[in-house]
């Protein structure tokens, strides 16, 4: 089974939701992108965002893990009808990485999936390589981020 037998091209499928909260927001940020909006609340009230927002780095992780968790969702449901999801592997790269609007303390973003395309690879015979389109959206329905990625499909 391959994802192009699992997904209509184009057709897009949410993938779970991840509630950005002020300490998650800090916490992340002081991690990996200690930029003063993303780790101190007053000043970020005087930054150009108005108040504490998420990395777009830290948006970009939640859309990795709340893949992860509906890829082993889906994985089992497959499963339990008898047939063998497709090996899903490291991507290879992506790009058009876009962070439209802001993240703000408990903001609801709900992300979502679309397959763009899959090719074989001739290189390896029996791996094929997707494209896919990953977005989310706030809880009011305003697109935060969107970009495309590879993926490695494998026997």
């Amino acid at each position: 089974m391959k994802m192009s037998d699992l997904y209509t091209v184009g057709e897009k499928a949410e993938i779970g939701s991840y509630t950005f909260t002020e300490e998650s927001i800090i916490r992340f940020a002081k991690r990996f992108d200690p930029q003063r909006f993303h780790i101190d609340r007053q000043a970020a009230k005087e930054s150009l965002f108005g108040d504490l927002c998420a990395s777009g780095w830290h948006t970009t992780a939640a859309w990795m893990q709340t893949f992860i968790a509906f890829w082993e969702r889906q994985s089992a449901a497959l499963a339990e009808k008898g047939l063998t999801a497709p090996k899903l592997g490291p991507s290879p790269g992506f790009q058009n990485l876009q962070w439209l609007r802001p993240v703000f303390v408990d903001d609801d973003v709900t992300y979502s999936v679309a397959l763009l395309s899959s090719r074989a690879l001739a290189s390896r015979p029996g791996w094929h390589v997707n494209t896919i389109l990953c977005e989310g959206v706030n809880q009011n329905g305003d697109p935060v981020i969107r970009f495309e990625s590879g993926v490695l499909e494998f026997d």
